[in-house]
């Protein structure tokens, strides 16, 4: 495992205070807002921040439905990176870890790093870090040994994305961090791809606990980085909506949206049926294929009971 860049601090010092750099650079603005914003030194050494077991028992209680979300998620995510050295945290939307995973030989490496449960990994805490900036800039990144801040930090790389809650929010960041000297920036990229997948599908998944009395349609959509679900209540009223489907449908980006009738938000087009009937109908084929044709199965991978699949399935004419 290298350790860290000879000269670190100094050119972080040279790139973050030069004015023309940061307005460049994201990297650069990032290790400026590390010094100006929150008076770090990029040459200390101390070990990262930590909550009291209290604080960590109040946050994790406060996220307990989505954590139940998370857990399995993150156990598949481990089974796809752990063996290359790869741990994966989970934390709130203030950067602190709520959840880990990492093999029994990298324990101890990333414990004395920090990448452990209870650890502050804000950028105001640590600097340009794969958590901090990802929360701070609302964006999925990574960063990679020399482009963190403090120089105790470069032997690491970090691949982060932000999970969004039901109501559009930032609530946790997801984040694979490797110890290994060898890795890759090619490497990274697919990581990176892989982590970003997951928090998707903790946001969808979440989306659908949250609404689980509604019925969820998959909504069509250019950009795939974000999961477009919509949930449409008894009265067909849309009463919820991932941060992808309200960027597609312009409609408030956080908090609470408005109901409004499903083919008033998405219009019809003259002769045919709508396009919410039609992402509808695609959602429900797809579930239907996916469960080779059992309802029950479709009926649980849509978040709805079987009678209600009937009902939709008849009124969308599938039901033959």
């Amino acid at each position: 495992m290298g350790g860290p860049v000879p000269h670190h601090p100094d050119r972080v010092l040279q790139v973050a205070l030069s004015g023309s750099a940061a307005a460049r650079s994201r990297l650069a603005a990032s290790w400026r807002r590390s010094i100006e914003k929150h008076g770090l030194d990029p040459a200390e050494h101390r070990r990262p921040n930590t909550v009291s077991d209290s604080d960590l028992a109040a946050r994790r209680a406060g996220l307990e439905r989505f954590l139940t979300v998370t857990a399995p998620k993150l156990d598949a995510l481990f089974a796809l990176v752990g063996q290359s050295g790869c741990g994966v945290l989970l934390t709130d939307a203030t950067g602190v870890v709520l959840d880990q995973r990492c093999s029994d030989g990298d324990a101890d490496t990333f414990r004395a790093w920090g990448l452990w449960t209870g650890a502050d990994w804000s950028e105001a805490s640590e600097g340009t870090n794969g958590i901090g900036t990802c929360l701070a800039e609302r964006r999925r990144l990574t960063i990679h040994r020399d482009e963190h801040f403090h120089a105790r930090n470069t032997a690491m790389s970090c691949m982060d994305a932000p999970i969004h809650g039901p109501e559009g929010q930032i609530i946790a960041a997801l984040d694979v961090s490797s110890a290994r000297a060898d890795q890759t920036e090619g490497f990274n990229r697919l990581i990176g791809a892989a982590t970003a997948q997951f928090a998707r599908a903790i946001e969808a998944d979440f989306f659908r606990l949250s609404y689980r009395d509604a019925r969820i349609v998959v909504a069509e959509a250019e950009d795939d980085s974000e999961a477009v679900l919509l949930a449409v209540d008894g009265d067909d009223l849309v009463v919820g909506a991932t941060r992808g489907a309200r960027r597609a449908f312009g409609l408030a980006a956080t908090g609470a949206i408005v109901p409004r009738p499903a083919r008033d938000l998405l219009g019809r087009d003259e002769g045919g049926p709508s396009g919410f009937e039609r992402a509808e109908r695609a959602a429900v084929k797809r579930a239907l294929a996916r469960s080779g044709g059992n309802v029950s199965a479709a009926a649980r991978a849509l978040g709805i009971g079987r009678a209600t699949l009937y009902r939709r399935m008849k009124r969308l004419g599938l039901d033959e």
